[in-house]
Order: C-alpha cells, then structure tokens, then sequence
C-alpha cells in the first residue's frame, strides 16, 4: 500500500503532459477544493479526476468477485471511495464547478479525445469570460 500513489500517477502525468503541451496552464492536485482534483483550471471552474479502476470501481458489480483476500476490507473500502466520489461531485457541481472524470484506461487509450474534451471546455470558458469582460 504504500508504493500505491495518489498523485502524479502515470495516466495522470500523460495527461497533464498533453495538457501542457497544448498549452493549457492548470493547477495541480490542489488541496483546497474539496476531493483535491488532479488538475483545475480555478478562474473557469473546472476539475479534472484521472480515477484509477480498482481504488475507485470502475465496473465495480462485476469486477468486486475478483478480489480474493481481505475481502470485507476491500468492498467497504472501495464502497466507500465510490460514496466520496459521488459526494464530491454533488458538492463541486452545487458550487458552480465543471466536472471532468476520467479512468487510468480511457487516459491510456484514448490521451488525445479526453485532452480534446478538456481544452474545448476551457476555450468555450475562457471565450465565456472574455466575451463578459467586453461588457
């Protein structure tokens, strides 16, 4: 446990890296907002999650069978870590945020689509608040 990382993961750095290289600035692992999302742009709102499978369940009903030792600990602990998921996004969402999640696979396999999500989301923010500074 602990080898097991919750920052600057490898599907993570990847996409910070394609972020940065597109260059969109952001704000990174940042404790202050709640949930601490890996990536913010803070002056649009908009929090970015790399989930990794196991820790947060992706396919959790059919996947949960596979964890052979400990299991009591393991559901409880990922049950819980889908409830804070979804309490998270409930409060972020109520306070006017956007929310991007992503799994470590979908990071893996497809960088360029979710880093293509990301940057039309802060351009259409950013064209937002320059089209309101204009007023």
């Amino acid at each position: 446990m602990a080898a097991v990382k919750s920052k600057d993961t490898k599907p993570e750095l990847r996409l910070r890296k394609e972020l940065w290289r597109r260059g969109l600035r952001y704000r990174k692992n940042c404790g202050e907002i709640i949930g601490k999302p890996d990536i913010i742009f803070p002056w649009y709102k908009i929090a970015v999650f790399c989930d990794g499978e196991f820790w947060h369940g992706y396919d959790w009903e059919k996947n949960k069978s596979r964890i052979k030792s400990n299991t009591k600990y393991w559901h409880a602990k990922i049950n819980r870590n889908m409830e804070r998921d979804n309490e998270v996004n409930i409060r972020l969402q109520r306070e006017g945020w956007i929310l991007l999640r992503y799994w470590e696979h979908q990071i893996r396999k497809n960088l360029s689509e979710c880093a293509d999500e990301i940057e039309a989301i802060v351009r259409e923010k950013k064209a937002e608040y320059a089209a309101w500074n204009a007023k």
